[in-house]
């Protein structure tokens, strides 16, 4: 997974791009089918908003979060990436099982 952290009106320091991966390693250990991670972080008097997109295998994943502190705008919006992945896992898995069964009732004859 390639992961890019960058800073609008911000200098990205060690430490909030080590909080910021160690609050996405929740996110991969749910899904590990990520290509590609770009976070933006962004100051503004007041409102410090975080944004992420993801790249998924057939789906991008996009959330922001805005708060009065960064620390918070970044947890929530792992917490919303999180639920987004964890729904698109949940569809991956039901689409799946769902071609099986229609494959077991094709394949099995009628019984007389």
């Amino acid at each position: 997974m390639n992961l890019s952290i960058c800073g609008r009106h911000l200098d990205v320091t060690p430490a909030i791009r080590e909080y910021v991966m160690n609050k996405l390693a929740r996110v991969l250990r749910h899904f590990d089918n990520v290509i590609d991670t770009q976070v933006m972080l962004s100051v503004e008097p007041l409102r410090h908003t975080a944004e992420i997109t993801m790249r998924l295998r057939g789906k991008d994943i996009h959330c922001e979060a805005v708060d009065e502190n960064l620390y918070a705008a970044i947890d929530l919006m792992v917490d919303k990436v999180d639920r987004q992945v964890i729904k698109h896992k949940d569809k991956l898995q039901s689409f799946s099982a769902d071609s099986v069964r229609r494959q077991v009732d094709v394949v099995a004859p009628p019984t007389a």
